[in-house]
């Protein structure tokens, strides 16, 4: 799945683009899912859904890839 930031935007929060990509139903759900170690970024668990994600990081979440552009 492609993932576009929008228009001058140079970053997503990685629990905001969770929701934004319909992988979660909240932002508590994403929460959670992120601080249980659920979510690769670039490949490596992250746990903190304030991480940045800019285009290019490819975020991996319940058999779902995420590539931000």
């Amino acid at each position: 799945m492609e993932f576009r930031l929008r228009e001058g935007e140079e970053f997503i929060k990685l629990g905001q683009l969770l929701k934004a990509a319909n992988l979660v139903s909240s932002g508590i759900e994403a929460k959670v899912v992120i601080q249980n170690g659920e979510v690769k970024v670039n490949g490596e668990v992250d746990e903190r859904r304030g991480k940045k994600i800019v285009a290019g990081d490819t975020v991996e979440y319940n058999n779902n890839v995420v590539n931000v552009k």
